[in-house]
């Protein structure tokens, strides 16, 4: 029997460097939480990398989404009950945000692979009615949007990437989310990069960047956004701040961040390349170490002309209970999660009925997936102990 780890293997990590200690300090020595340079920095290196002329800072994906929603509904004049096609496996918060901005969600089924909008099925489910297509990309792993983007072409549809699990990486050359109208992440904790709460509204339509922002500021017209908006100004551009500053031309939200999680932001920005890549290469270990399981497990696979952040390292088992094997692995202390469960939810049972037999696919991923951690504080010590693991337990309980 394998010597239980000392202590538990999670699915992400967060480490507090000097320099992110130093950047906070700094916020604190200039006594100014609101949006000010560290934010500026954040979001203007942020689009660069992703390779959009705009990208909005604010509290989390889920804000991001339900700004980004809310931007083109006004923007398109889109009526309440129109819908917006987003797939059967996603974060709850993707069909959530749907629904909050009094839009009608339609699910579409996934692929079995990649586990992303199979955009074979769209087609299936454009009605009328339909505005919006909403894919999502998973795990890491970039949707099909080429695909996606000539249907909602013919189809006249905008396109929303929900890349909150996906950052940095490429597809066919070009940068995960940047070829959507607008496109969403997330900096939550576990996620890419990190800053506590956090995401990013992206595009680069310069009339969606203006609608988004007023939106994040409780729906203020965009002339004052942030205190030094005033500054340096007399006269008549003085007096039309000053009669604009509380002037809210949307019903928004307050979804503002501090400077605090933008420094933080800041830093790891800076080592973006190094985190991508040592996820990457655990990723590869693990994939390695757990090919001799292939009976029993399906490891992820992708595309040439795509690339994998591997945000999780995601598996699904084959002819096995996967409830046993995570819970075997829990308590060898591996932290392990199911793969965003979405139709087998109370709340969505409640609201839609039984999905399952409609989306056949999802309902197995659901069932059957689940994911581990792959990120940069991942040691080659405890990817052995976790290659260990899964021996121990098919030794003990593989057919």
């Amino acid at each position: 029997m394998i010597k239980k780890y000392p202590k538990q293997i999670g699915v992400g990590i967060f480490k507090i460097t000097e320099e992110a200690k130093k950047n906070v300090q700094t916020v604190l020595d200039n006594e100014r939480l609101s949006y000010g340079s560290f934010s500026q920095e954040f979001e203007a290196e942020f689009a660069k990398i992703h390779e959009q002329k705009f990208s909005l800072f604010l509290n989390s994906g889920t804000s991001a989404l339900q700004v980004a929603l809310n931007a083109l509904k006004i923007k398109h004049n889109w009526k309440n009950g129109d819908e917006v096609l987003v797939p059967a496996l996603t974060f709850v918060a993707t069909v959530n945000t749907i629904s909050q901005n009094k839009l009608k969600p339609v699910f579409v089924e996934v692929d079995p692979i990649s586990f992303n909008i199979d955009p074979k099925e769209i087609g299936k489910r454009i009605t009328k009615r339909t505005r919006c297509i909403v894919p999502v990309s998973l795990c890491g792993l970039p949707c099909e949007i080429d695909e996606v983007n000539k249907i909602a072409k013919k189809y006249k549809l905008k396109v929303l990437e929900d890349a909150c699990e996906t950052m940095f990486v490429k597809h066919k050359g070009k940068a995960v989310g940047s070829k959507a109208d607008i496109a969403c992440y997330s900096t939550y904790v576990a996620h890419m990069i990190t800053t506590g709460v956090g995401g990013f509204v992206a595009t680069n339509n310069k009339d969606y960047a203006i609608l988004s922002r007023s939106l994040i500021n409780h729906g203020r017209d965009n002339i004052y956004i942030k205190i030094d908006d005033d500054k340096g100004k007399k006269g008549k551009k003085l007096a039309q701040v000053m009669e604009k500053r509380f002037s809210f031309i949307h019903e928004g939200y307050s979804y503002r961040m501090t400077e605090m999680e933008a420094a933080l932001g800041v830093v790891e920005l800076k080592h973006w390349k190094t985190t991508l890549k040592k996820r990457k290469d655990n990723a590869e270990k693990l994939k390695k170490g757990l090919k001799e399981f292939e009976k029993y497990l399906q490891s992820p696979t992708w595309p040439k002309y795509s690339d994998h952040g591997f945000m999780m390292f995601p598996l699904v088992v084959k002819g096995i209970n996967r409830d046993k094997l995570t819970l075997f692995l829990e308590e060898m202390n591996i932290e392990t999660r199911p793969l965003v469960p979405l139709i087998n939810q109370p709340y969505f049972k409640k609201l839609y009925g039984d999905l399952s037999k409609k989306y056949p696919v999802a309902d197995h991923l659901t069932k059957n997936a689940f994911y581990i951690g792959s990120h940069p504080g991942l040691t080659d010590k405890e990817i052995k102990y976790i290659i260990c693991v899964f021996k121990e337990y098919f030794k003990k309980y593989g057919k």
